[in-house]
C-alpha cells in the first residue's frame, strides 16, 4: 500500500477520521501556546469520544434487545448519529436509569 492511501484512510475512516488539519500564521513567540492549545482539544475530543463509545455499549448491553427492535445501527455511520437514535430510545422506551443514560449521551454528543 503507498503512503499516500494509507495516510487518506487514516483520514477517512481511522483514528483522524472527525478532525480537520488546520493552517493559521501566528507570532513565532506564540507557537507552542497554539500546539499546546490544539493537544488539549484532540485530548479532549478522544476522552469525549470514548466516554460516548462507553455510554453506548453500556446501552446496548442493559436494553439491547428492548431498543433495538426496529432500529439499525448499521445504516449509521457515525458513532454520534448512532449515539443519538440510541440516546432517544432509551429516553422513550427505558426506565429512569436508561433515561438517565440517553441525557449522558446526548450531552456528550452536544458538546
Amino acid at each position: 500500500m503507498v503512503a499516500r492511501d494509507r495516510i487518506q484512510r487514516y483520514r477517512e475512516s481511522g483514528g483522524a477520521s472527525d478532525l480537520v488539519r488546520v493552517e493559521v500564521l501566528v507570532p513565532a513567540a506564540c507557537r507552542n501556546n497554539i500546539l499546546s492549545q490544539a493537544a488539549e482539544m484532540r485530548a479532549e475530543h478522544r476522552q469525549r469520544k470514548g466516554r460516548l463509545r462507553e455510554n453506548v455499549e453500556d446501552a446496548l448491553d442493559r436494553y439491547g434487545t428492548r431498543l433495538l427492535d426496529n432500529i439499525n445501527l448499521d445504516r449509521l455511520p457515525d458513532l454520534a448519529q448512532k449515539a443519538q437514535v440510541i440516546a432517544n430510545a432509551l429516553m422513550e422506551r427505558g426506565d429512569a436509569r436508561a433515561f438517565a443514560i440517553g441525557r449522558r449521551m446526548l450531552d456528550e454528543v452536544g458538546r
